[in-house]
């Protein structure tokens, strides 16, 4: 969109990935201000859980000091109340031209399974000026990992990016953060990523670590799952974790919904980049449950997300969804 012309009175960025959101504001920033000292008078930073949409929206209409426009930034938008879309609404009719207002919501927007109906800001925000973080898993994260990477002077290998899907997850803020340690793992000089250094910052720790939460976990033993996470959380932070548990439930509950379709091991051994060894493991466990009882083991791991995300107690929280996907009632 930057690309194309120049930035849009109003911007709306929304999805699970605070990575893009920065990458957004980053970009943003970047068009807006071609000296960086500018932003800081032009720029205005907001908080939706507590800023005044009539503050919020007489800042936007504010003119700018040093730079030829403004930046009026609103973070978790989502949490802007209802009663401010008529407000906002006349402002997107009419924006500044001397202004942008970015709207960063950091949830997806759109109907899914916890939002009945899309949000407002989806009614009020022109489509054209929406971008939609989609789900990147798998093969997706691994390349949107390198090319992340590429524009940081980064050169993670193809293997490397695998490995670390595979043993952080695909939070894009979180791989990104890994692959930049791993770079330092080759010395202060190092721009190059493989193996080597994945495993010497990674850890075959963690590997072994979160094996025996998630073997303990399809055991049903929660007495070893819950002491095993302990052991975990005294070298790791809670949420790679709770990532790594997100996608085990998500997965086992997409291969029972492809196995239920037809699909082959073969076929979803392709799909998934494993052995088919390992996929026909992960089918046997997968059919052994209902699609009820793996949706809600899902389901578990996003309320574990939000309260955390919430500044809930990370040990009690994780403690709790590790006791709960163990019993699998």
């Amino acid at each position: 969109m930057l690309e194309r012309g120049p930035v849009p009175p109003v911007l709306l960025a929304h999805g699970a990935d605070p990575q893009l959101l920065d990458d957004v504001l980053a970009a943003v920033s970047a068009a807006l201000f071609a000296d960086a000292a500018a932003a800081a008078f032009d720029r205005e930073v907001f908080d939706g859980r507590e800023a005044d949409p009539e503050a919020v929206i007489t800042a936007a209409l504010t003119l700018p000091l040093a730079a030829p426009r403004r930046l009026v930034v609103v973070r978790r938008a989502q949490a802007v109340p209802a009663r401010a879309a008529e407000a906002l609404g006349r402002y997107v009719a009419a924006p500044n031209p001397g202004a942008c207002l970015l709207l960063l919501a950091d949830e997806n927007l759109q109907p899914s399974r916890e939002r009945r109906s899309a949000h407002w800001l989806l009614g009020v925000v022109p489509a054209a000026a929406v971008v939609e973080s989609a789900p990147r898993r798998g093969r997706a994260a691994e390349e949107w990992l390198r090319a992340r990477a590429r524009a940081e002077g980064l050169a993670v290998g193809e293997d490397a990016a695998r490995l670390l899907v595979q043993w952080v997850g695909d939070d894009g803020a979180t791989l990104l953060g890994e692959a930049r340690k791993a770079a330092l793992a080759g010395g202060p000089d190092n721009r190059s990523v493989g193996v080597e250094e994945v495993e010497a910052v990674v850890g075959e720790h963690r590997v072994s670590g979160i094996f025996e939460l998630t073997r303990a976990i399809e055991r049903r033993d929660a007495g070893l799952a819950v002491w095993t996470l302990e052991r975990l959380l005294a070298t790791e932070d809670p949420l790679p974790v709770l990532v790594m548990l997100t996608r085990e439930a998500r997965m086992a509950w997409t291969v029972r919904a492809w196995h239920a379709a037809g699909q082959s091991v073969e076929q979803m051994a392709r799909r998934l980049g494993r052995p088919p060894a390992a996929v026909q493991a992960l089918v046997a466990a997968a059919t052994a449950r209902s699609p009820q009882a793996l949706a809600r083991d899902l389901e578990r791991c996003w309320r574990a997300e939000r309260r955390l995300k919430s500044g809930g107690d990370a040990r009690a929280e994780m403690t709790v969804l590790v006791a709960e996907l163990a019993r699998g009632a």
